[in-house]
C-alpha cells in the first residue's frame, strides 16, 4: 500500500475569532456571479491585510463560508459570509478596511464577531423587493391575488440533475403590491422607457427558506401559470433582508442581531 504524503512545513495558524460579514450587492454589480464576489473578497481580504486562518493539508485555503447567496443578477442588501482569523480583531475596523479594498457596488454594511449558534441556520426567509417596468399595480395585484387563493402552486425547474417539480405556493409567506413612487423606483433609479409606458408597480413578498429554494423567478412562474402574468421585461429583483422569519409580525429578521446581543451581555 502507497504511503500518504504528510505535508511539509509548520501546521497553519489556528482561528482564534470568527467575524461575520453583512454585504450588498448593488447597481452593476448585481450581474457578479457568486464565484465572482468569492475572488473579489479574497483580493479584498489580502489587500486589507486580515490575518485570515488556512486549512491544512497541499491546497490551503482561507477559511470562509459563504451562505445562501443570491442569484446572479439579482440585487441585495443582505447577503452573508463569514471568515476565520488567526488574531483578534475589531469588526468595525475590518468593515471599514474591506469596504475600501472592494469595488464600488460590493459593499460591507455590518462586521460582527460570531458569538452564538450557526449563521446558516438562522437565514429562515428571505425580504424580496421586484419592480416590474410596464406592468400596472392592478394587473400585478390581481395575478398575486389569484396566486395566494391558490392552496399549491407547482412549478417545473431545469436543475443540474435534470428537471424537478415542486411547490412554491407553500414558501409564499406573504406579497404585497404597491405603486413605485414618481420619477423611478428608489431602487433602481430608473424611469420607465417609453416603450413600456408610465407603470411601474412594486411586488413585496416573504419567501421562506425550502429544499429545494424557492427563488423570485420561481415566483415569477408561477404568477405567469395562475394568471397569465407575462412582462415585456423582467423585474428588478433585490434582496431586502434574509434572516430568522418572526411569526409574530410576519417579517423577517436580522440573523446577526444574536451576536451583537450576546456581545453585549
Amino acid at each position: 500500500m502507497a504511503r500518504q504524503r504528510v505535508p511539509e512545513g509548520p501546521a497553519p495558524d489556528p482561528a482564534v475569532q470568527r467575524l461575520r460579514i453583512r454585504y450588498a450587492k448593488r447597481g452593476r454589480l448585481r450581474f457578479t456571479s457568486s464565484r465572482d464576489f468569492q475572488r473579489a473578497l479574497e483580493r479584498a481580504l489580502r489587500r486589507a491585510d486580515v490575518p485570515m486562518a488556512f486549512s491544512a493539508g497541499f491546497h490551503p485555503h482561507p477559511k470562509i463560508s459563504y451562505a445562501n447567496a443570491a442569484a446572479t443578477g439579482t440585487a441585495s442588501e443582505a447577503e452573508y459570509v463569514e471568515i476565520q482569523v488567526t488574531e483578534r480583531l475589531d469588526p468595525q475596523a475590518v468593515r471599514t478596511a474591506l469596504d475600501g479594498a472592494l469595488p464600488d457596488g460590493l459593499d460591507i454594511v455590518t462586521v460582527v464577531e460570531a458569538r452564538v449558534g450557526n449563521l446558516a441556520d438562522r437565514l429562515e426567509a428571505s425580504d424580496w423587493r421586484l419592480e416590474f417596468l410596464g406592468v400596472s399595480p392592478n394587473r400585478l395585484g390581481e395575478a398575486v391575488e389569484q396566486l395566494l387563493a391558490r392552496d399549491r402552486v407547482e412549478v417545473t425547474r431545469m436543475t443540474k440533475s435534470g428537471p424537478r417539480t415542486f411547490d412554491v405556493r407553500e414558501a409564499l409567506v406573504s406579497a404585497e403590491v404597491a405603486e413605485a413612487p414618481e420619477g423611478g423606483s428608489g431602487v433602481s433609479g430608473r424611469a420607465p422607457s417609453g416603450d413600456l409606458g408610465a407603470d411601474c408597480a412594486i411586488l413585496r413578498m416573504v419567501v421562506r427558506h425550502t429544499t429545494p429554494a424557492v427563488r423570485p423567478d420561481d415566483i415569477l412562474t408561477a404568477l405567469r401559470d395562475v394568471a397569465g402574468l407575462q412582462p415585456l421585461r423582467p423585474p428588478l429583483v433585490t434582496r431586502l433582508a434574509q434572516g430568522p422569519f418572526d411569526t409574530a409580525t410576519a417579517r423577517v429578521a436580522d440573523p446577526l442581531a444574536a451576536d451583537e446581543n450576546a456581545d453585549g451581555a
